[in-house]
């Protein structure tokens, strides 16, 4: 009789092992299995949240079958101490397992609400948007000029949300002084900045910034991007470039970026200063003029003047030889590459052609018949 009750004890305990291994077999491929999401969602974390929240969210948004499981999941991976706050893109039918690494791995959030600050050549404004999970793309909500006094409600509402995230874009082209008169309304910053940077030592492009980082905390980081993106390119230029150092590759690419707005003509148009410096021509550049006009303070908004062409200046190209005595603005990366690596041409002359680009001209009778053709296109547009 005891043999018989130990062999069934033993086997019940054989099936219970069995039935026990299945269940774990079972529970691990649902956590890191592909999961039940049919699209991305974005996922919000507020400020301590736990894991049973978080849990309870992704189940009723559908993103896990068992909040259970999932809590477990992340106990056994030793996660549960390290939940982020924020809000998170979730991808389609992702994992519990991904899941657990996306609310723990830190960084910043990757989708919800974010600000952006964009200071352009003509204009300043402030753009509140929202990641479509779904297509992964932002999308609009609200818009306004960076010196508005009329802020709009919902800016205020999202400048009270924990998890929004904020950015300073600056745009190609923009004077330094123009960037601290903007930098100086950006309410999600502090303190003030003694003096405008030299021109063209800020690097265009996007920022990530924390509410109540410093002026001059983020101006230090345009201005060592710059270093970078300069001492890069000067160590790969071409050779026998007419430039005898670093702050006049910086001048030229600033002169490029103020002349075109079509990324493909970059090259070009380096070519033509490059080809004028090396014949001992004058640049002969409006944009230049502008600058000796303005310094970089504002936008001149209105053409130039025959007696602005013939005055003197540091930065009359019409007038002095050479390149002008700084840069006339705040050129990005690819006009600094293209002022160190320029296409090979014979081209010394461009002027418009009516369709956002230039014509380019090797000798000074082919310059003259592309500017014929412009000045119909403008008479035409005049008669419009």
């Amino acid at each position: 009789m005891w043999r018989s009750v130990a062999s069934n004890a033993l086997s019940f305990l054989v099936v219970a092992i069995f039935l026990l291994g299945g269940v774990l077999l079972w529970a691990q491929s649902q956590y890191t299995g592909a999961g039940p999401l049919a699209q991305a969602i974005c996922l919000q974390v507020d400020r301590g949240s736990n894991f049973r929240r978080v849990s309870d969210k992704l189940e009723a948004q559908g993103a896990v079958t068992s909040g259970m499981l999932f809590r477990v999941g992340a106990d056994y991976a030793d996660k549960t101490q390290e939940l982020k706050a924020g809000s998170f893109l979730v991808p389609e039918s992702a994992s519990m397992q991904e899941i657990v690494d996306i609310v723990t791995r830190g960084g910043a959030s990757t989708c919800g609400t974010e600000v952006v600050y964009r200071i352009g050549v003509t204009r300043a404004t402030v753009q509140v948007r929202e990641l479509d999970p779904v297509t992964e793309r932002f999308v609009e909500r609200i818009s306004f000029d960076l010196s508005s006094d009329d802020i709009p409600e919902a800016y205020t509402r999202v400048r009270e949300q924990g998890d929004t995230r904020y950015r300073i874009a600056l745009a190609e082209g923009v004077t330094s002084w123009q960037v601290i008169e903007e930098l100086k309304k950006v309410d999600a910053l502090t303190g003030d900045i003694d003096e405008v940077p030299a021109e063209g030592t800020l690097a265009p492009d996007s920022y990530e910034i924390k509410p109540g980082d410093s002026v001059t905390s983020v101006v230090s980081r345009m201005q060592s991007a710059q270093q970078i993106i300069l001492a890069n390119a000067w160590t790969n230029r071409m050779p026998d470039l007419p430039l005898e150092n670093i702050q006049e590759a910086l001048i030229l690419a600033s002169i490029i970026e103020k002349e075109t707005g079509q990324p493909e003509e970059r090259g070009q148009v380096a070519s033509v200063f490059v080809n004028r410096l090396n014949r001992g021509m004058r640049l002969q550049t409006d944009p230049t003029v502008i600058y000796g006009i303005t310094r970089g303070e504002g936008v001149l908004g209105r053409g130039l003047r025959q007696s602005e062409l013939r005055r003197e200046t540091p930065w009359n190209t019409y007038v002095i030889d050479g390149l002008p005595s700084t840069p006339i603005a705040n050129p990005g990366r690819a006009s600094i590459l293209a002022a160190l690596n320029p296409d090979e041409t014979e081209f010394v002359f461009f002027v418009a052609d009516g369709t956002g680009g230039h014509a380019f001209a090797a000798t000074l009778a082919e310059h003259n018949a592309n500017v014929a053709k412009w000045r119909v296109i403008e008479a035409e547009r005049a008669n419009q």
